[in-house]
């Protein structure tokens, strides 16, 4: 898990039911955000780390099944829920991947003690990986190797030490201070933006509008990865 409290993704067209679920699930200890449709839940998908995906299966325009079903490569686990509460749906969101099903109404407990469920299901996994995720490349926290498929990318020492600092708090924004102290080795807020400049022109098509490590004005750098499995 990348973020001290677990950061869930709820997709919901009823708007009171996802301002209950974030006030609800945040003072449960849960980092919330919430969209109103599957389109959104795209955009949010490719900008940020979530560690579970809470899914409705009655959206317009696209539902949660179809969501589901074109959504490839999925690491995130998915709990889905439906007003319907068929046996047809139910089987054919678990037969997509879905990690559980709730029907709607629920209790929020009973929410809460399945979402806990989940992640500790899929998180006691992933704890025996070390390998954060972004685009086609893979660092391995273990050893500081970054690949690209097979391709092994050489790094410095210093990029290396830089890499490692973000990718373990991907997600989050690092400043040039905390980077600093974080790497060591007479690292300072100076080097820290030519150490960058030099990774960036490794991992990013266009170093001048980065993808993977972008700088978040006022807060400092932030490389968006995702945890995953071993090389």
């Amino acid at each position: 898990m990348i973020h001290d409290k677990p950061h869930i993704l709820v997709v919901d067209d009823d708007d009171r039911l996802r301002s209950l679920l974030s006030k609800y699930l945040s003072e449960q200890g849960f980092m919330v955000t919430s969209v109103a449709s599957a389109v959104e839940a795209r955009g949010k998908l490719s900008a940020f780390i979530f560690d579970l995906l809470i899914l409705d299966v009655m959206m317009p325009t696209e539902t949660g099944l179809e969501f589901l079903s074109s959504w490839p490569d999925r690491k995130i686990p998915v709990l889905m829920l439906s007003a319907m509460g068929e046996t047809e749906d139910r089987i054919k969101g678990l037969e997509l991947g879905a990690e559980d099903y709730l029907t709607k109404p629920f209790e929020p407990k009973e929410l809460v003690l399945r979402i806990r469920a989940i992640l500790r299901r899929v998180f006691t996994h992933e704890e025996k990986s070390q390998i954060v995720q972004f685009g086609e490349y893979r660092f391995d926290l273990s050893n500081s190797q970054l690949k690209r498929g097979d391709e092994v990318i050489y790094l410095t020492s210093n990029e290396a030490a830089l890499l490692k600092a973000l990718a373990q708090q991907a997600g989050t924004a690092l400043s040039r201070e905390e980077l600093a102290k974080l790497i060591g080795g007479g690292g300072n807020e100076r080097s820290i933006d030519v150490q960058m400049l030099r990774l960036r022109k490794k991992i990013e098509e266009n170093d001048s509008k980065p993808l993977y490590i972008q700088t978040i004005r006022g807060a400092g750098y932030v490389l968006y990865g995702q945890k995953s499995g071993g090389l």
